[in-house]
């Protein structure tokens, strides 16, 4: 644990690749096999359930540190962290080793948690803080709260263990898809290279480049580009291996129960076939692609019988090819996979839609192209070097993701709140609100889009103009007014407004406006039926 816990410290403390590929590297090499394993589930974001209710912790620790609850609060929402709060306000310890369980028992502790009485985990966490320093508290905490993040890539930690294994970090890559278990025996062979059965793994995905104007695709006679809709769903692989069908998340999540409909065994493909794309709503009657909210239905039922497959439809729209008849065909250039998956659905299909691949000869006409994004109900466009393999994780320069212009709003400033960890001491988080009559009415929170010197200034306008405060959040005078922008909006009974907005962010600060100049809650609903 005290191992792991210094990789975390010198992971946290550079940004510098080089760096952080060489402390993990060496953590591999010199650590027991289930610390290694588990450290691997960690680092590249494997789930967990949270094993215990954060008020439980928040009680022990104020107790532990002799403070009242609402002064613990306060202490937190100053912090900004409350793995860091917990970790500096518990006493120190009288205990003069390091805290020496390997990390694995540490985890296997963790997972016992829910079959434990309230006394009895509050006697094992507590019991744990008292023999940990500081910086083992901080990762403890980290731990139990289900979410690890250190500011590393995927990738990256997967070049370290290849670095670690001696294997070529892409096969890495594909033997740490899917759903596995740090202790599973099974997984730890496959990982290491023994023989075993891998039908259900998808690949790892390839991933693109925002496009940057100032730095875009060259369009010439040795470099062509296919160009596509870049639809807003749920990004997914179907695998068809041994007889059976898989459907798998980007986000490494099993979906055969979500959308039972993706069923290759019953569409005749050949044995070893792996489809990339997109899972998205589907409106029946205009045969076109719904809105993402109206996924969100199905994404949020599982097992759904015949009767809500039927009032929520779905569509797959094929991407790409990864596996033809068994054999992996990443290699092969885009051109040649997209011949083949396209020989795969020339008949007409009932769940999977082909992806239309547009020819544009310049920059230029694919920002032609881009402008009606909105009207085919796309995101924007993605642009696919036509000679160029299928590259796991974001290799620069083969994919390129060019949204459409947001769809954009002037709000008024209403509610605000302090940020986390470095912004904890600054409100960077707003809610703002348009106007309904002659009321503003909260629509939208937002949290980037600002810098530095712009969030320092709206910090202290935000303390020089508070009205009312409920907890963290302090209430303003309406003073302020910010663009928005936002991918989309519809109509939501769950907000007060009676609409919301998909990734709002701000644009601007438009101190050229006055509060009554934002927009009308109409200007909204007119972008609805637009």
């Amino acid at each position: 644990m005290n191992e792991f816990a210094l990789l975390y410290k010198a992971l946290d403390e550079t940004s510098k690749t080089q760096e952080k590929l060489a402390v993990m590297t060496a953590y591999f090499q010199q650590s027991s096999p289930l610390d290694v394993y588990w450290a691997l589930a960690l680092l590249s974001g494997k789930k967990r359930k949270r094993p215990i209710r954060v008020s439980m912790l928040k009680d022990w620790a104020a107790e532990m540190a002799g403070l009242p609850l609402w002064l613990f609060e306060a202490t937190y929402h100053k912090v900004g962290d409350l793995s860091e709060t917990i970790a500096l306000v518990v006493p120190k310890s009288d205990v003069s080793d390091l805290f020496s369980m390997p990390l694995h028992e540490v985890m296997r502790s963790l997972a016992q948690l829910p079959k434990l009485s309230p006394e009895a985990q509050k006697d094992l966490i507590t019991g744990y803080w008292r023999q940990m320093n500081v910086l083992q508290r901080l990762v403890f905490n980290k731990l139990i709260n289900g979410g690890f993040r250190v500011g590393v890539a995927q990738s990256l930690v997967v070049r370290a263990l290849g670095q670690a294994l001696q294997l070529p970090p892409e096969i890495l890559a594909h033997r740490l898809m899917g759903d596995w278990h740090p202790e599973d025996v099974a997984w730890q062979e496959a990982l290491l290279g023994a023989e075993g059965s891998r039908a259900s793994v998808p690949y790892p995905f390839c991933l693109a480049h925002p496009l940057e104007e100032s730095n875009p695709p060259e369009f010439s006679e040795n470099q062509t580009w296919a160009v596509e809709w870049k639809w807003d769903g749920i990004r997914g692989q179907i695998i068809f291996r041994e007889g059976k069908s898989y459907v798998w998340s980007r986000g490494e999540e099993p979906l055969n129960e979500v959308f039972p409909e993706l069923t290759p065994e019953e569409w005749h493909w050949p044995d070893g076939t792996v489809v990339d794309g997109e899972i998205v709503a589907w409106h029946l009657d205009e045969d076109r692609i719904a809105p993402f909210h109206t996924l969100q239905h199905r994404l949020g039922r599982k097992a759904p019988s015949k009767k809500w497959q039927s009032s929520h439809p779905i569509k797959f729209i094929a991407y790409d090819l990864l596996e033809w008849e068994g054999k992996d065909v990443r290699s092969w250039p885009f051109s040649q996979r997209r011949k083949q998956l396209e020989k795969l659905l020339a008949a007409p299909h009932a769940m999977v839609r082909l992806s239309n691949v547009y020819t544009c000869s310049s920059l230029e006409a694919a920002d032609t192209l881009r402008q009606q994004a909105i009207l085919e109900g796309a995101e924007g466009l993605m642009l696919k070097c036509a000679n160029a393999e299928y590259a796991p994780g974001r290799k620069r320069g083969i994919w390129w993701k060019w949204k459409r212009a947001p769809l954009h709003i002037d709000a008024v400033l209403l509610y605000a709140q302090a940020g986390h960890g470095r912004r904890a001491n600054l409100y960077t988080d707003y809610t703002f609100a348009i106007w309904q009559g002659d009321q503003l009415v909260p629509f939208a929170k937002a949290y980037s889009g600002l810098t530095d010197a712009e969030i320092r200034e709206v910090d202290a306008w935000v303390k020089a103009h508070t009205i009312e405060r409920f907890g963290p959040v302090r209430q303003v005078s309406p003073g302020l007014v910010f663009e928005l922008g936002f991918e989309q909006v519809q109509p939501s009974k769950r907000h007060k407004s009676g609409v919301a907005v998909r990734f709002p962010r701000i644009l601007r600060w438009r101190k050229d406006k006055r509060v009554e100049e934002a927009n009308q809650i109409e200007d909204l609903w007119q972008l609805i039926q637009h």
